[in-house]
């Protein structure tokens, strides 16, 4: 069985060092507000190119503090509109939701999954504030003809960078390509921790002072509270894991783009489209590997038959959740054939070239 993602295999593949570092902070007597906290954030925020970090509870905090952060700092007002990709996953929007700012939904370009600069600029009106980019699949936005669009309207652009760990535009990393970022370390990312773990990055030193705050309840000092805020808090335990895999990061990174290119150049089926490889391989880190046919269902019970899992990413779009309904008359033709259409085939750094092979075989003899 080739399964799509073995987390033990990952984490297993870290040891003794993981098991070491684990013990550490659990030996340590210190597991919030720490030094592996501090060292991290400082850490990551070099390796995105920016100069502030302030780690978090998980990816949609990470989010969700920035659009709270903006209007807790009057940049932004309650009801204000952010565009975001209408085929992204859900924590997306919530985000915008939860700091009580308006989402318009805007379809992607075909060809990335990403935010189509084109249907960006359309759907700027006298309200919208901030435009959401989501490098989705671990493919990078791009970026020049978004921010095009954000300065001729002054809005803040903010990176969701959940899928995009180390993923480069023109020798910048994400992270350091908008106003702010969310990232989330979700176990099964790229940079993945124990749990659930998240962090904000950015140049803004007013923003990230006021994530900061508002993380922590609000709290300029011990039992100070001058803003309403929430509490969401990366821990010792998850940042020494995560300052850990941090160094592997970008050699991980270069073995999933390996592997993308046997894919691609081995899956042959003209049943099967295949994503479109960039020139630059820094702009995509393949969190995610993704094929795309209108026999999406058919085709995965045959590689299941074939010991190969694979996994659809997603498959309900958000305008068609109930928690959005809302937003169900639109139309949005670009996003319904990716979700209708997606599977995402086995990716990991660990995955061995004959797995790969069977992979590759299972998926070319599918015949529909």
């Amino acid at each position: 069985m080739v399964n799509y993602l073995d987390l033990k295999r990952i984490n297993d593949s870290f040891e003794p060092e993981l098991s070491g570092v684990v013990d550490g902070v659990v030996r340590s007597g210190w597991y919030l507000f720490g030094e592996h906290v501090r060292r991290f954030e400082q850490r990551f925020a070099r390796y995105c190119g920016v100069r502030h970090c302030v780690g978090v509870g998980n990816g949609l905090d990470a989010l969700t503090l920035i659009f709270m952060s903006y209007v807790s700092m009057g940049r932004m007002r309650e009801g204000d509109e952010v565009i975001v990709p209408a085929n992204t996953y859900i924590a997306s929007i919530l985000a915008i939701l939860r700091a009580g700012l308006k989402p318009v939904l805007c379809e992607p370009d075909w060809e990335t999954c990403n935010i189509s600069p084109r249907r960006l600029k359309e759907l700027v009106s006298e309200r919208t504030k901030a435009v959401m980019v989501v490098h989705l699949y671990g493919r990078v936005c791009r970026m020049d003809e978004v921010d095009a669009v954000a300065r001729q309207h002054g809005l803040w652009v903010v990176e969701d960078c959940a899928q995009a760990h180390g993923v480069s535009y023109k020798g910048k990393k994400a992270g350091a390509l908008g106003h702010a970022a969310g990232f989330s370390f979700y176990p099964g990312k790229n940079l993945g921790a124990l749990g659930d773990a998240g962090a904000v990055t950015t140049d803004d030193e007013e923003l990230a002072g006021r994530v900061r705050m508002l993380a922590n309840y609000g709290s300029s000092a011990k039992y100070v509270h001058p803003y309403v805020g929430i509490n969401s808090r990366l821990d010792e335990l998850q940042a020494a894991v995560l300052g850990l895999k941090l160094d592997r990061l970008d050699e991980d990174n270069a073995r999933r783009r390996m592997i993308a290119r046997k894919y691609t150049e081995g899956i042959k089926n003209p049943i099967i489209i295949l994503p479109q490889m960039e020139k630059d391989e820094e702009a995509h880190v393949f969190h995610v590997f993704t094929v795309f046919s209108p026999q999406r269902d058919a085709l995965r019970r045959h590689l299941s038959e074939r010991g190969v899992q694979a996994l659809v990413h997603y498959p309900i779009p958000p305008h068609r959740q109930g928690a959005l309904a809302e937003y169900a008359g639109l139309s949005l033709p670009v996003t319904e054939r990716i979700h209708r259409e997606e599977l995402s085939l086995p990716m990991s750094p660990l995955l061995t070239d004959e797995e790969v092979k069977e992979v590759v075989e299972a998926v070319n003899s599918f015949n529909g």
